[in-house]
């Protein structure tokens, strides 16, 4: 098997929506949907991804080994993925009200 070309590291706010997302093991577990972090305070609290079988999952900041290009990388693998609870119902209007 040939490495991944992941490209550059990034900064996660600049991950675009269905960067690919590969667990511990290099296998493709989802995509991403929106990285969440609290501004204010600097505070990254971690993405929601989009599973391979269509459910919304939130992945922690800490279970994210690598934010690429084109691809993340998690410190977790697919199992453990599939465990993640679902992301925070909070809405974009609603945490630029301070609501959610």
């Amino acid at each position: 098997m040939s490495p991944r070309d992941d490209g550059h590291a990034v900064h996660h706010s600049e991950l675009k929506r269905g960067t690919p997302v590969y667990d511990a093991d290099e296998r493709v577990v989802g995509k991403v949907v929106e990285s969440l972090d609290n501004y204010r305070e600097n505070i990254w609290d971690g993405l929601v991804i989009e599973t391979e079988s269509g459910d919304k999952r939130f992945v922690d900041a800490h279970e994210v080994a690598r934010t690429a290009e084109r691809a993340v990388t998690l410190t977790i693998t697919a199992a453990e993925v599939a465990e993640l609870p679902p992301p925070p119902r909070t809405s974009l209007l609603s945490r630029f009200l301070k609501r959610g």
